[in-house]
């Protein structure tokens, strides 16, 4: 008896396929650069950030601040902002409906979009209602929960970007609170955002999680949307 065996495809240690995060051999050290700005400018980070910000510039402006409500209101935003929303996304990590942290999928990601748009309305009232921010602070916040809003609405049909919808809406929010008090930015300041919205838009294309329209998209919607509330 004859036995026909047939050729075994040899096993590829890395597989080309869709998935943003795998990189061949020759990309890995540009990949991994491109990853490190996505995780640093991972989009629930960014209130943190924003506040952080705005209470050591608001130190340094007037000095009014104690320190340890600037720790409040840091780690209640990145509680609100970015842990229970990130819990939610591992819970459904965990139950299946969620293949990776950063939604690479967009049907999978209209319900975490809703969570994070839950927790940055919380967020909101909190500025408004315990910390006693001022006003175009708080629309700052406003403005950033808008922008999930619209981000999950777009999503359903066009998967715009949510790393430069949430990095448009910092900046934004820094250009609102320098026109609320009427501070002209430093050259500095403008274009250290500027390249680094460059860079964050050249990695999320790179690692083929968008394309140019969508990155451009979600930075011009995240700008908009906190800096006209911030100004209003």
């Amino acid at each position: 008896m004859w036995v026909i065996l047939r050729p075994i495809r040899p096993i590829r240690l890395i597989r080309h396929h869709s998935d943003p995060m795998s990189a061949t051999k020759q990309d890995r050290p540009l990949s991994i650069v491109h990853r490190l700005l996505s995780i640093v400018a991972y989009p629930l980070w960014m209130p943190t950030y924003g506040v952080a910000l705005f209470c050591y510039a608001f130190q340094k402006q007037v000095n009014e601040l104690p320190f340890v409500y600037c720790v409040l209101a840091v780690v209640s935003t990145f509680v609100l902002t970015a842990f229970i929303p990130l819990t939610a996304i591992g819970i459904r990590m965990w139950r299946g409906r969620v293949k990776d942290l950063y939604i690479t999928n967009r049907r999978e990601r209209t319900i975490p979009y809703l969570y994070s748009a839950v927790g940055f309305a919380c967020w909101t009232f909190m500025l408004h209602s315990i910390l006693r921010l001022p006003q175009h602070i708080v629309m700052v916040g406003a403005g950033a929960t808008l922008a999930i809003v619209l981000v999950a609405i777009i999503n359903i049909w066009w998967k715009i970007s949510a790393h430069l919808t949430a990095f448009g809406g910092l900046t934004g929010g820094v250009f609102a609170y320098c026109y609320a008090y009427s501070i002209f930015p430093s050259w500095g300041l403008i274009v250290t955002l500027l390249i680094a919205a460059w860079l964050l838009m050249l990695a999320r294309i790179q690692l083929k999680a968008h394309d140019d329209l969508q990155v451009v998209a979600g930075y011009v919607l995240g700008v908009l949307c906190t800096f006209v509330l911030g100004i209003w």
